[in-house]
C-alpha cells in the first residue's frame, strides 16, 4: 500500500512529497523526534547533552517499537521542495487506518499541511468504509487538530487519548 499512500499524500501546491522511509533518514528522523519534545524537555534542568542524550534513547525505542510491532505499517518521510519536512506512519488494518505518528518540523507546523494529511487519511478510511485510530498525549497541540476533524475519545490511557473517527463524521471534516 506504501506506494499508494506516497501517490495520495502529496500536496502539489505546496510541495509537499512523500516517500519510503531508509536508514539514511534515520539523522533526520531522530532530530524531528527531538522537535516533538522540545517544548516539554525546555524545563527540565538538565545540560543540554544529556537531554540530547535522552532524546536519543527515547527515539531509537519508540521507532524500534515501531518496526517489531507494525511490521506492515508504512513508514513515510514526507518532503517539502526535495528537503525532508516530517513523518507519517500509517497502518491499515481490516477495520480501521492507524495513524501511528505523524510530525512536521516546526517551521512547518501550523501551515495546514497537518490538515491537509489528515483529510487525505480520512478520505481514504471514508472510501474503504473504516475507522481512523490513533494516540495522541495529553500535553500535545495536536490534538485540537483531531478534535476539529471530528475525533472522539475512546479511552483515556494515561499520558495518551486514544482518539476516533468513524466514516458518519465525515459532515465534521475541515
Amino acid at each position: 500500500m506504501t506506494r499508494a499512500w506516497i501517490a495520495r499524500l502529496a500536496q502539489p501546491g505546496v510541495g509537499l512529497s512523500a516517500r519510503e522511509i531508509v536508514d539514511g533518514d534515520r539523522e533526520f528522523l531522530r532530530d524531528l523526534y527531538a522537535s516533538t519534545r522540545a517544548e516539554e524537555l525546555a524545563p527540565v534542568p538538565w545540560p543540554e547533552a544529556e537531554k540530547q542524550q535522552f532524546l536519543t534513547r527515547q527515539f531509537e525505542a519508540q521507532h524500534a517499537h515501531y518496526r517489531e510491532n507494525l511490521p506492515d505499517a508504512d513508514y513515510l518521510l514526507l518532503e517539502i521542495a526535495g528537503e525532508p519536512a516530517g513523518r507519517i506512519y500509517l497502518d491499515e488494518r481490516h477495520d480501521e487506518i492507524r495513524l501511528v505518528d505523524m510530525a512536521l518540523l516546526p517551521e512547518h507546523r501550523g501551515a495546514g499541511i497537518g490538515s491537509g494529511l489528515l483529510r487525505t487519511v480520512i478520505e481514504a478510511a471514508v472510501e474503504s468504509g473504516r475507522t481512523v485510530r490513533l494516540h495522541v498525549e495529553r500535553h500535545n497541540p495536536a490534538w485540537r487538530l483531531y478534535d476539529r476533524f471530528g475525533f472522539v475519545e475512546l479511552e483515556d490511557r494515561g499520558v495518551y487519548r486514544f482518539m476516533e473517527w468513524r466514516p458518519r463524521q465525515a459532515e465534521r471534516s475541515p
